[in-house]
């Protein structure tokens, strides 16, 4: 089973927590501030890490940053309750996805199992006999979903998981308009229920990342009240 890293302050729900996912087969790894997780979760990362957004000495906001400097793994937030502010910064961090406390477990359960889910199945290589994820070319872009590899004009991309979902469903057909309830069908579990600013905030992340690689970066359009289409130069 997968490997799950949990850094939350609050002793109460790295217990409780910890004993309902290693009741489920994962392997729990807890840290109680996020200087402490740093270094261990930088040399070992593991499948998933859950991260509480306020923590002493250490949010989960920079340690999201400095591990994304090591490794693309998907992040679940744990935000404040009624705190809209965190769950947008989360997503603008990068995270995959985000829960609001108080949670219920079994929510956290369906969370942690479509992320995994989503992971293993986009980074899977197929079975022989299986159709294979062929490399998409459009204009500057390139993307590679054997290898989660992204490469804008030959410069690397570096795209979590979702980021990289929402992209490859734009770019299938350039010029069509793809609806934000595309965008989430295509990056999300079924049973998973996410809103249009989470497909919104991905979407301003990936556009940040590409002008990082390309100032003059204008490949994804907003049709407002309508979606977003990629433009093919």
């Amino acid at each position: 089973m997968a490997t799950i890293a949990l850094v939350d302050d609050d002793k109460n729900i790295l217990e409780s927590v910890t004993m309902l996912l290693e009741q489920e087969g994962y392997h729990v790894r807890a840290y109680s501030d996020g200087a402490a997780a740093l270094g261990a979760l930088t040399a070992t990362p593991p499948d998933l890490a859950i991260l509480d957004i306020k923590m002493p000495r250490m949010d989960g906001l920079e340690l999201l940053r400095r591990l994304r400097q090591h490794a693309d793994l998907p992040v679940i937030f744990l935000t404040s309750k009624d705190e809209e502010i965190d769950e947008l910064m989360g997503l603008n961090a990068g995270a995959d996805d985000y829960i609001r406390k108080p949670f219920s477990q079994r929510l956290l359960l369906e969370r942690v199992k479509a992320v995994l889910r989503r992971n293993e199945t986009h980074k899977t290589p197929p079975a022989p006999g299986d159709v294979k994820k062929e490399a998409l070319v459009r204009g500057k872009l390139a993307l590679d979903p054997q290898r989660h590899e992204c490469t804008w004009d030959g410069k690397p991309v570096r795209l979590t998981v979702t980021e990289f979902l929402i992209l490859q469903c734009l770019a299938q057909r350039p010029g069509f308009v793809k609806s934000r309830d595309n965008l989430m069908d295509a990056a999300y579990d079924d049973q998973v229920y996410v809103d249009d600013r989470t497909i919104d905030s991905h979407i301003k992340r990936l556009r940040r990342k590409f002008k990082q690689a390309d100032d003059n970066f204008d490949a994804i359009e907003t049709l407002y009240g309508v979606g977003y289409r990629y433009r093919e130069a």
